[in-house]
């Protein structure tokens, strides 16, 4: 059949065009706030107003930032010091749960995953009454240890499932010939599974470490004192009661995003490598 080749081109041309001009409104839509925060964070008080919201500063200024880290500088410290943990220990429990689930059958096994999923679909706002008190009864309400523990707890489903997907597509000969060389179910998973799961823990801690650091309810209801705020809460509290500088809220904003955006930085170009992998049979 004889094809127009400069109708083609012509045609290719266009749906080229309309894809990137889709793609670019999108991403202006994503970039947008961005660009508000950034340029009122820029400004001075005195030039900050709803007028000139998307106009760029007359004088570039840092002292927002710098005002808005210092105060915000403990409660980072605080954030860091409760997403780190969770991530890692859910992140670990996570992967033992999925290597379990996915190579070892046991009785009960296809009834254990669901209930563990279920948890995914559990609203914060109906178990805070009871998990205020499980907290106070062990003495952990209040503390940093006892926000850690609930995010460990609440990642533990969604990193179990990440992880049964992805040892589900390892082939069980490995394992096998593993079993053939002296090693338990634990040697095993330290010594084959363990090595191969970098693009698993990739795609938790990416996702962990984002959910707990973005997180409020638990934070603002755990903790009581504003010494051991995560900088979530710290945020809201940024802009007072009175008067809201607007250029500190928004240097605020930016400074406490920083360091999810370090971490796309850093390990995004692995994270839809790990999404796919074990997704698709060679």
């Amino acid at each position: 059949m004889y094809v127009n080749t400069g109708t083609y081109r012509l045609n290719r041309a266009i749906s080229r065009g309309i894809l990137y001009t889709i793609l670019l409104l999108c991403a202006a839509s994503f970039l947008i706030p961005i660009y508000v925060l950034l340029a009122t964070g820029l400004k001075s008080f005195k030039d900050v107003n709803i007028a000139h919201m998307w106009s760029l500063p007359d004088k570039i200024t840092l002292s927002s930032f710098v005002k808005a880290f210092i105060k915000l500088i403990p409660n980072l410290k605080n954030s860091l010091l409760i997403a780190i943990p969770a991530t890692l220990f859910s992140a670990i429990i996570g992967s033992l749960n999925g290597y379990v689930l996915s190579k070892w059958k046991f009785k009960g096994a296809n009834i254990i995953f669901p209930i563990i999923l279920f948890g995914m679909f559990i609203p914060y706002q109906s178990i805070l009454i009871p998990l205020v008190q499980f907290l106070s009864f062990i003495k952990l309400y209040g503390k940093l240890a006892g926000l850690i523990l609930v995010h460990i707890i609440y990642g533990i489903p969604i990193t179990t499932l990440i992880f049964r997907n992805y040892y589900t597509e390892v082939p069980d000969e490995i394992l096998e010939a593993g079993f053939m060389d002296g090693s338990g179910i634990f040697q095993s998973y330290l010594r084959i599974m363990l090595p191969i799961s970098a693009p698993g823990f990739v795609v938790v801690i990416i996702w962990q470490f984002t959910n707990i650091w973005n997180e409020f309810l638990f934070a603002v209801t755990i903790t009581q004192k504003p010494s051991l705020q995560p900088i979530t809460v710290a945020l809201q509290n940024l802009a007072g009661s009175q008067i809201v500088e607007w250029n500190v809220q928004m240097a605020g904003a930016l400074i406490a995003a920083l360091p999810t955006l370090l971490l796309y930085i850093l390990l995004g170009k692995f994270f839809i490598r790990g999404l796919l992998a074990g997704s698709v049979k060679a």
